[in-house]
């Protein structure tokens, strides 16, 4: 009997541990705004990068974010099912989509309605696993009109996003107004500090420059990620609560 009790309290001991060491996982489903970035596009970096660093050991970032994607590419090759295959209750799907599906010369050109569509399976699927869904509008892009006023390039698609969100009540996080009010804060000339512009011959990797208002650099990443941080402490206290001390 005693051995048989002890073999019981082993097992709800492992069973206790288990539990106490599982990870609360953070998918993070996107476009190269967001992506994991390899070395040689170095300085360019997404903001689900600096993103990882903001949270202690109880918390996994899983940044499947790929460049090009929109949500009908994300589906079609499959990045998607990976989410759903290894999302548990209690996890997190932060989803931005918009700039790639907004090009309607592009292959993964997804209609207004095809958008919607999608974004409202990512919430449904994702909260049928158990987990929290939240929506980020597409960051914006650095554009300024020639009297210094930053202009939006996302409109229709950012308030697809924001349409979802109410209809689905999902957290929002509207990346495309408050950048644009970060770089209208900086104005013209500073907001090109978060961008990937490189003088040829500043960077090996980039021999010939670059002037690109799309993409960010490492400083820009990180004010992004801040600005997602921000908004998770107000719409996500619980999750906000794991926060590592640095944050």
């Amino acid at each position: 009997m005693k051995s048989a009790a002890l073999i019981i309290s082993g097992l709800l001991f492992l069973s206790f541990m288990t539990f106490q060491n599982k990870k609360t996982k953070i998918f993070l489903a996107g476009d190269s705004t967001m992506a994991i970035k390899d070395t040689r596009a170095y300085p360019e970096t997404g903001w689900g990068m600096p993103f990882v660093y903001f949270w202690d050991s109880t918390v996994q970032v899983v940044n499947l974010a790929k460049n090009g994607r929109s949500t009908k590419s994300f589906i079609s090759e499959g990045l998607w099912n990976q989410i759903l295959n290894n999302v548990e209750t209690d996890d997190y799907v932060f989803i931005q989509f918009g700039h790639n599906d907004e090009v309607s010369t592009k292959k993964t050109y997804t209609t207004e309605i095809e958008f919607k569509t999608n974004l409202t399976k990512f919430v449904t699927e994702a909260r049928a696993k158990g987990a929290q869904p939240v929506l980020l509008t597409p960051v914006a892009r650095r554009k300024f009109d020639l009297s210094g006023k930053i202009e939006g390039t996302h409109e229709v698609y950012s308030q697809i996003v924001r349409d979802v969100a109410m209809l689905e009540k999902v957290p929002l996080i509207d990346l495309d107004k408050k950048a644009q009010e970060l770089y209208q804060q900086l104005g013209d000339e500073n907001s090109k500090l978060l961008f990937m512009h490189l003088k040829p011959g500043e960077h090996p990797n980039y021999p010939k420059g670059k002037i690109d208002d799309t993409h960010f650099n490492e400083l820009g990443a990180r004010l992004i990620a801040e600005i997602v941080w921000k908004d998770i402490k107000t719409q996500l206290p619980q999750l906000a609560a794991r926060a590592s001390k640095k944050s």
